[in-house]
């Protein structure tokens, strides 16, 4: 495996934990930091029209790929990749900082790490 492959493969299991742990956000991190965080990540979409850190380790958009996409298709599965671009893009984003505002600021829970 070459530097590039290795450098390749970390920053795709980097953007894996930064994903997985998306999910996890509203639970662990003030809405404060996290509703912006959020944020941000959609206005990326919007402005670019894309994930800029997908780039980063190779992995092309020009077939309409997304990060989840690509890791759904290295575990041996066809996925649907306009749907899957349309649920990241517009919807997943936006939904976890709904739950995120709910979770903490109308149910009134703290965060489990700051």
């Amino acid at each position: 495996m070459t530097s590039l492959e290795k450098k390749s493969l970390l920053l795709f299991l980097f953007h894996c934990v930064l994903t997985l742990g998306a999910y996890l956000v509203p639970f662990l991190i003030s809405w404060k930091i996290a509703v912006p965080v959020f944020v941000l990540t959609i206005a990326q979409h919007a402005i670019f029209g894309r994930c800029l850190l997908n780039a980063k380790h190779g992995l092309s958009e020009e077939d309409g790929s997304t990060f989840y996409s690509d890791l759904i298709e290295r575990l041996g599965f066809e996925p649907n990749k306009k749907a899957i671009r349309f649920f990241v893009r517009k919807i997943l984003y936006t939904s976890l900082t709904i739950v995120t505002l709910i979770w903490q600021v109308y149910l009134g829970n703290q965060p489990l790490l700051f």
